[in-house]
């Protein structure tokens, strides 16, 4: 007789393919607002006011500096062990 063992292949795959969907997703919005960001220092026409809106939601969007506390806490390093 063999032993019942829990296969979670089906489950892994889901959550695979649910992360990597929400990656593309967060991958595309970077993405937008590098190029208008771009677009906003390449073009005369637009007002200073628009530039300086446009360098900042980058600055704190994609290049905000983030602890490596935060980092570990949102992870829940401090909530439960973790095995390498």
């Amino acid at each position: 007789m063999t032993p019942y063992t829990r296969n979670n292949q089906n489950y892994l795959a889901e959550e695979f393919q649910r992360f990597e969907t929400y990656l593309l997703q967060e991958s595309r919005i970077a993405l937008l607002k590098i190029q208008s960001w771009q677009f906003a220092m390449k073009t005369p026409e637009v007002g200073a006011h628009y530039q300086q809106e446009a360098t900042d939601m980058v600055k704190k969007s994609l290049l905000s500096f983030v602890p490596n506390s935060f980092v570990l806490s949102e992870e829940g390093y401090y909530y439960k062990p973790m095995s390498n």
